[in-house]
């Protein structure tokens, strides 16, 4: 780690990544170049990316981002992406929809506006597209050649197909016993997919291992050494959902959490738009969701505790089974901050929650958004979710994805003779 850092430090005037100045500890504040690493030398807190974000009339900033392309990069002036970002071979990731979602809202007793954001209209499906596009770039910049990654499943996918069309060689790693319908996303780009025996924090452990060996010389993972630039790819949901409000934050925001990285980006990309003028500054609440499997911050939140204990993941929302969160605390610190919540809710309610979803918006989520859709419910329920104001909530992935979770309870109405008798007998006519 030290030797890489002193690397890093003599090479980083050879990389411009847009406004991106350099590293910073987000626990004691000591500043780095840019470079390949991802905790801080002195007090090993974790890394992420400062900036010189334009200062000028806001107004124009505001055009200059809606003549942009309709995915990330009409944002570019925010991320840390080289200038000419959007004439590079990627996924073009991002702009995705944000559906009204008055059906479910009628369902669930919300009356002040009800929005789904829904990334499952990525390229690979979910929304690590967008942390892998940020990723590449960086990749790109220190000169890596092989990308990688430790998965719950979606990013291995999104990486796979991003290193495809970037010309990086991929080498991704995830448990043994992902749902089949992610492994073979994963695999279809040819890349090399490996299984690792055991749950997904087995799998980052292993991966750390390999970033400090000689094996792993020249490999970008994208979550673990390119992790500063990587998670700011989250913070384009932020400033889609406020752009797509006609540049209004909303009042409320529901936000699976596995790592944790995806939520605390999301607050950074609000808070930016506050500082730029791009939005008028108000309150907000940001709510955590995770499955009961799997739940160790919402565990801590509703102890009161600011320790995250690890758990062994028990869910069927794999994309969501970390049981030791990186970013945990800092989602409690957000939580509390705004005045939201994090909460959990169980395998059977996440199902149902699917279900409701698809049954009133014809949105099919993966289990992390049934997890959400779900927590929110339960929030309501509970009172710790206002239905008299906005609220946004997030669908992370395509439901065709996780088939297994509603495969056993879903199914053909009926099943009859190819003629109208039957087809009256069944009583489907009316």
């Amino acid at each position: 780690m030290a030797a890489q850092a002193v690397e890093v430090t003599e090479n980083a005037s050879s990389v411009t990544l847009g406004p991106a100045v350099g590293l910073s500890c987000r626990e004691c504040g000591e500043r780095f170049p840019l470079g390949p690493i991802f905790a801080c030398a002195s007090c090993f807190g974790p890394l992420e990316v400062a900036y010189e974000l334009p200062d000028g009339d806001p107004e124009q900033l505001r055009k200059q981002i809606e003549a942009g392309p309709h995915n990330i990069w009409r944002y570019a002036p925010l991320l840390p992406v080289p200038a000419d970002v959007a004439e590079k071979p990627n996924l073009n990731p991002g702009f995705t929809k944000l559906v009204k979602a008055d059906n479910l809202a009628r369902e669930l007793g919300v009356t002040g506006g009800l929005y789904v954001k829904d990334d499952s209209g990525n390229p690979t499906h979910s929304f690590k597209d967008r942390v892998v596009a940020i990723a590449v770039e960086a990749a790109r910049a220190f000169g890596f050649t092989t990308l990688s990654c430790s998965s719950t499943g979606n990013l291995a996918g999104a990486v796979g197909a991003a290193a495809r069309r970037a010309g990086f060689r991929s080498c991704v790693f995830i448990p043994h016993d992902l749902e089949a319908g992610k492994v073979v996303m994963a695999a279809v780009y040819g890349g090399d997919l490996v299984g690792i025996e055991g749950n997904y924090d087995d799998v980052n452990r292993f991966c750390s291992e390999l970033i400090g060996d000689p094996l792993g010389e020249g490999w970008g993972f994208v979550n673990v050494n390119l992790r500063p630039y990587y998670g700011e790819g989250s913070k384009t949901l932020a400033y889609e959902i406020c752009e797509q409000l006609g540049w209004e934050l909303p009042d409320q925001i529901v936000i699976p959490v596995a790592s944790g990285s995806q939520l605390t980006k999301i607050d950074k990309g609000l808070k930016e738009l506050i500082a730029l003028g791009l939005v008028e500054e108000k309150p907000y609440r940001i709510y955590g969701a995770q499955a009961e499997g799997c739940s160790p911050v919402s565990t801590a939140f509703k102890a009161g505790h600011d320790v995250v204990r690890p758990q062994k993941p028990d869910t069927i929302a794999k994309s969501l089974a970390i049981g030791n969160p990186a970013d945990g605390p800092y989602v409690l610190d957000i939580a509390r901050r705004t005045g939201g919540a994090v909460e959990d809710v169980n395998d059977e309610q996440v199902v149902d929650a699917i279900k409701l979803l698809a049954r009133t918006e014809g949105i099919f989520a993966e289990t992390a958004g049934g997890v959400t859709v779900g927590v929110t419910k339960k929030l309501l329920e509970e009172g710790l979710l206002d239905p008299t104001l906005s609220t946004v909530i997030l669908n992370t992935g395509d439901g065709l994805k996780t088939l297994d979770a509603v495969a056993p309870t879903t199914g053909p109405t009926a099943t009859i003779r190819p003629s109208l008798d039957a087809f009256r007998s069944a009583g489907l006519a009316s």
